[in-house]
């Protein structure tokens, strides 16, 4: 009696097994799988489909940093030029033109949302950008500011606040938040827990075809401040620097640095300098060139200026065998005007 007994014990565990098994199957493959009605069925691709589904072509809103949705983070210290450069883009996508050397192939929609400019500082530098760069519009960009608001502006840490943004998002391929400071105003912005319901909401606008830029400050150790975790899914990172001799008349000058870039390689990632000066007409333009075409001019001049290789070094903050490459480099081309000791 006790042998059948547990004979037919492991007939039903091994029935109860079999079922388990067969839904866990349905489970995670999504087969036919309703557990409740918040809980969607998940579809998962087989190779064959994930090999052969039609899927539209990855294009740039910027090329080659800033494809369609792409999820991008521009951070530098206080006063470097995050929103003069987070500008520029912006305007450059939105009417198809270049910004530092980057094109923008077809015009794209914008939404510029502001949390921290005065709306007077907010629009003389739109009317400088417009008025220096003769910018004709052919698609909406427009802007959100605290100032015209009658409640605080969205927190995009939470449920209501992405509403609110999403209900703005018609005919808009470029979101720009400057900045995340007074944008993201829950939790702690050192704890990677904090930053899931953004990088949740981010993620979804991915998947309706919209691109991201968040502007951000630097903490004082010189890296994005807060959670590392905030990197993670975004396609591109770029730190603003400034130059070791910068100097505070110099005004909106450093350095673009890539410190993440999927899918872009070679030159188009190399360190660059930019400078906004005043042009023409009291008209604003940007200058720009490769870091390591500034420095070979820097390390010529303060040679002829008379400055032994040592100075120069110190004092741009490069290794002596760096300034011994410009300086030969130098001669060869005929830069290099000072008579040394015999």
């Amino acid at each position: 009696m006790r042998k059948k007994s547990n004979k037919k014990t492991h007939e039903r565990i091994h029935e109860e097994s079999l079922s388990n098994t067969d839904l866990n199957q349905s489970v995670s493959l999504g087969l036919n799988n309703q557990l409740g009605d918040s809980h969607p069925v998940l579809r998962v691709l087989s190779l064959e489909e994930i090999l052969t589904i039609e899927v539209p072509e990855r294009t740039f809103l910027l090329d080659p940093w800033l494809p369609s949705q792409g999820l991008v983070m521009i951070y530098a210290e206080r006063g470097v030029g995050k929103t003069w450069f987070a500008l520029g883009v912006a305007f450059a996508v939105a009417s198809g033109t270049q910004f530092m050397g980057w094109n923008a192939p077809n015009p794209r929609g914008v939404l510029y949302i502001d949390g921290e400019m005065p709306l007077p500082l907010l629009k003389e530098r739109i009317q400088i950008l417009v008025d220096s760069n003769g910018f004709e519009q052919s698609v909406p960009i427009g802007f959100l500011t605290s100032d015209i608001q009658n409640s605080p502006i969205p927190d995009i840490s939470t449920e209501e606040g992405k509403k609110q943004i999403n209900a703005l998002l018609d005919g808009v391929g470029l979101v720009v938040l400057d900045n995340l400071s007074t944008l993201v105003r829950s939790g702690r912005e050192n704890e990677a827990e904090a930053w899931l319901p953004v990088q949740e909401w981010i993620l979804y606008l991915r998947a309706k075809g919209k691109s991201v830029i968040f502007v951000h400050h630097a903490g004082k150790n010189g890296k994005q401040r807060g959670s590392s975790r905030r990197e993670d899914v975004l396609d591109t990172v770029i730190f603003l620097k400034r130059p070791v001799n910068y100097n505070p008349s110099d005004g909106s000058h450093f350095e673009v640095h890539f410190e993440k870039a999927r899918s872009v390689l070679g030159d188009a990632v190399k360190p660059t300098e930019c400078r906004l000066f005043t042009g023409g007409v009291g008209h604003l333009e940007w200058s720009h060139k490769s870091l390591e075409a500034s420095t070979h001019e820097k390390v010529v001049d303060m040679y002829n200026e008379g400055m032994s290789q040592k100075e120069i070094a110190e004092i741009l903050e490069i290794n002596k065998a760096t300034v011994s490459k410009h300086i030969k480099r130098g001669k060869r081309n005929g830069e290099v005007s000072k008579i040394e000791d015999i």
